[in-house]
């Protein structure tokens, strides 16, 4: 199995030997190569009445924080489907993707070792209705917030920030409703 995934414990997934330093390293009983890659998330700038709805961290990493509702892809499922499903778990509302924005990355995971990165999918969306949900644990709290009156307190910032910025840029530019040409069914 080459190009191996790091999968969160320090021991190598070729021969179980205990590793000396986190990846990217190579095994030194087997000689496999182990890498720190990326894990794919998505998230959802839902937009009603001209608001975007954010939601308040309940658990680190940035506990406390505003936050783009979204998360950790699960296996196989495409990012669009990520960021619909996270919104309706963090918010208890059905939302639907109108856009796309653009990709960022992050290693502010620092609570896992080795830190995880991250590569986080932005869409654009808007509201449709309730989804009969609970709102998931993650979240203490849920805003609707004018583009020009964003908490300062956002998390993931070095994510978060620059997509926020981008999603300003696309509303002002009327840029939120763009072909999904690899998720035809939006």
């Amino acid at each position: 199995m080459g190009g191996l995934a790091y999968c969160g414990a320090m021991h190598c997934l070729e021969c179980g030997a205990a590793l000396v330093t986190d990846p990217p390293t190579r095994c030194a009983s087997c000689g496999a190569q182990l890498w720190r890659n990326a894990k794919p998330c998505a998230a959802l700038l839902v937009v009603d009445a001209g608001k975007l709805l954010l939601v308040r961290r309940a658990v680190e990493p940035w506990q406390g924080r505003w936050d783009v509702p979204g998360g950790f892809c699960e296996y196989g499922e495409h990012p669009v489907s990520t960021a619909i499903r996270e919104t309706r778990e963090e918010t208890g509302l059905a939302v639907r993707v109108t856009g796309y924005l653009g990709m960022w990355h992050t290693d502010e995971y620092t609570n896992t070792r080795p830190p995880s990165i991250t590569v986080c999918a932005f869409y654009h969306g808007e509201l449709v209705g309730t989804a009969g949900a609970n709102r998931d644990t993650e979240v203490s709290e849920v805003g609707w917030f004018d583009q020009d009156g964003l908490p300062d307190e956002i998390a993931f910032p070095e994510q978060q920030v620059p997509a926020l910025a981008s999603w300003r840029a696309a509303v002002a530019a009327r840029d939120t409703h763009t072909p999904m040409r690899d998720f035809p069914d939006v």
